[in-house]
């Protein structure tokens, strides 16, 4: 059963939904861009089976109660900070990280700045940031696939993108994310000022993921070949910024949706990085 509760972390109000497992194992779930905690409804129910409790937030700019406008506000120290509050209101000295999308982005970032607190990291979609940034300047592929966040930096383009109910980001799901889920994740970015939280996460980037340092924490990597925005050469690269057991998991006939479009697959990647025993990859 999952609790949504309202945590105070650093000053501000987050919603966090809360799934209680019987075991000793907890998990912290970070979603990405344009998502939120429900991405991780069957992944974390299944974990839940499996005895691991779990947290998984809408993140900076995603809860209404955590919304501040300037960009700098959403730098990848300052996400990083936030998921450090969390785990220090947490009954775990070291958390198992989950992150997709931008919430691996965050979760790597994490691992690597804060080791002592990660007991272990399942990355979904990307990879390092530090080997995602070199794959965005030296991959012509992943410069194509990287493109859209050349627009979504732009001024304005939260307008467009909230036009029509967020159509276009409706349309990005494709027949992946169900309409309702869809429903619940875009209807917080539809509040005022959120989709500009959202997208400030982008805008803040600069330098930022090529300065992550390497992670030293076990960590596994699933990623679909079919994603729509990472390309294999950050996944072939990735290795070079684990200076711990690094497991591959690559989804031959997934995309990027990963918690929703394979949540057995990956549910058994966590399982498998965690040492909780769980079906494996692919069963």
């Amino acid at each position: 059963m999952v609790v949504t509760e309202r945590m105070r972390i650093r000053g501000r109000e987050f919603e966090v939904d809360v799934r209680a497992g019987t075991g000793a194992a907890g998990a912290v779930l970070l979603h990405g861009f344009p998502q939120s905690s429900a991405s991780w409804d069957v992944v974390g129910d299944a974990l839940a089976a499996r005895g691991v409790s779990s947290w998984a937030p809408n993140q900076r700019g995603y809860s209404p109660g955590a919304r501040p406008e300037r960009v700098a506000d959403y730098r990848l120290d300052e996400l990083v900070a936030d998921v450090i509050a969390l785990c220090d209101a947490l009954p775990f000295d070291a958390v198992h990280l989950v992150g997709h999308d931008w919430g691996a982005i965050v979760a790597w970032a994490t691992a690597a700045r804060h080791p002592e607190r990660v007991a272990s990291l399942t990355a979904v979609s990307v990879p390092h940031p530090a080997a995602f940034a070199r794959a965005r300047a030296e991959d012509p592929v992943q410069r194509e696939k990287s493109g859209y966040i050349e627009y979504l930096v732009q001024p304005g383009s939260e307008d467009l993108l909230a036009a029509d109910g967020a159509a276009a980001l409706r349309l990005g799901f494709g027949d992946v994310v169900a309409p309702e889920i869809a429903d619940r994740h875009l209807a917080p970015l539809l509040e005022p000022g959120a989709m500009k939280a959202a997208l400030n996460w982008y805008r803040a980037i600069g330098e930022d993921w090529a300065r992550v340092p390497p992670v030293a924490v076990a960590s596994t990597l699933v990623w679909g070949a079919g994603d729509i925005a990472v390309a294999r050469s950050g996944v072939d690269l990735c290795a070079e910024f684990v200076h711990a057991d690094l497991t591959v998991v690559a989804l031959e006939d997934k995309g990027h949706w990963l918690p929703e479009e394979a949540p057995d697959e990956l549910t058994a990647a966590i399982l498998a990085r965690t040492g909780i025993a769980g079906p494996s990859p692919g069963s």
